[in-house]
């Protein structure tokens, strides 16, 4: 008999973003893949990325409510103990990247384009990383203390409460940036596009750059 996927907590990180928590069935993943979420017995569902790391007791997903959105005002509503409709894992987004002690990697994110990398980084807490989030104001700056210190860099394009006020993109273009790092860059496309410009202009690889755009 297939288990049902019980929804453990709905945690609010901002009036529109949460963490939906819920069991983890015994699934196995990779940090980078996503799942394929929506309501029990309802044709409408949608792709997230995993946010958990492999090694957690439960399965985690970062979603924001968006406007006229049909699938994610209908899991913020949900409560403990409701059930899911549940698919996955799928994708190929960083799926080789377990670290040995000589890579290194920069992770560059949008908003909650981060789900990937947190996941990440909770899976190895160790790795040798540096991340780059690009957010509107400094309460999207999700997970923040997750992190280690020194490791996460916020752009806050609406507020001066981040390491950087300004875009993303306009930190890219005068930051200090080692060449020898894997690049994974998660989020918006046009700020995908535009960071890869920058970074090739800097002399980074194609071959050291991946991506994964949200929209």
């Amino acid at each position: 008999m297939v288990k049902p996927w019980v929804v453990k907590d709905v945690i609010e990180l901002t009036k529109a973003t949460y963490i939906l928590k819920f069991s983890k069935n015994g699934m196995t993943f990779k940090p980078g893949q996503h799942l394929v979420a929506g309501l029990l017995n309802s044709t409408d569902a949608r792709e997230y990325s995993i946010y958990s790391g492999i090694h957690d007791d439960d399965l985690e997903i970062l979603i924001r409510e968006v406007d006229n959105g049909r699938v994610s005002k209908k899991l913020h509503n949900l409560k403990r103990g409701d059930i899911l409709e549940v698919n996955g894992p799928y994708g190929f987004f960083m799926y080789n990247t377990q670290p040995p002690a000589f890579r290194k990697f920069l992770f560059i994110a949008s908003g909650t384009g981060i789900a990937p990398f947190h996941s990440f980084v909770r899976s190895y807490p160790k790795a040798d990383y540096n991340i780059i989030h690009g957010i509107r104001t400094i309460e999207e700056a999700y997970g923040k203390d997750d992190y280690q210190q020194g490791s996460y860099f916020s752009c806050t394009s609406k507020d001066d409460k981040g390491d950087f006020n300004g875009r993303l993109t306009e930190y890219l273009k005068h930051a200090e940036l080692e060449r020898d790092r894997m690049v994974y860059l998660c989020g918006n496309s046009n700020m995908i596009l535009d960071a890869i410009d920058i970074l090739k202009e800097k002399g980074f690889n194609d071959s050291h750059i991946f991506t994964e755009v949200y929209f």
